[in-house]
């Protein structure tokens, strides 16, 4: 019913930058809002930026002030600019959008497939 399209994700190096982009398709109603989590082997995905359909974000402290989410105007996309990235930055990054669908009122999570962001040392 939805997908969502990830890209953006490689090899960075240490201070370097890189800009994630997510866009949901399908059939959508509206998305109530839309993020980015990353997870590491043997730990918890853990959440790093969301928007909210009505403009309110939330940026992890670990990325905060070097991260920035925002919307693409009228679409149902969001980008995650990353600047001085950090080794510890490195994670398979997925994107998660907060769906009401078409003929529906209540909202469901879907899930990007991931995308590697490698900052190398």
């Amino acid at each position: 019913q939805v997908q969502l399209e990830e890209s953006g994700g490689g090899l960075v190096q240490v201070g370097g930058s890189l800009r994630l982009t997510c866009a949901a398709s399908g059939s959508i109603r509206w998305v109530t809002s839309m993020g980015w989590y990353r997870q590491t082997p043997g730990n918890q995905r853990e959440l790093v930026a969301l928007i909210t359909r009505d403009g309110p974000t939330k940026v992890a402290d670990s990325v905060k002030g070097r991260f920035t989410i925002s919307k693409v105007n009228d679409k149902n996309m969001v980008t995650l600019q990353m600047s001085s990235l950090k080794p510890e930055d490195t994670a398979v990054y997925y994107c998660k959008a907060d769906v009401v669908e078409s003929g529906t009122v209540w909202g469901r999570d879907y899930w990007g497939q991931g995308t590697q962001v490698t900052v190398s040392s």
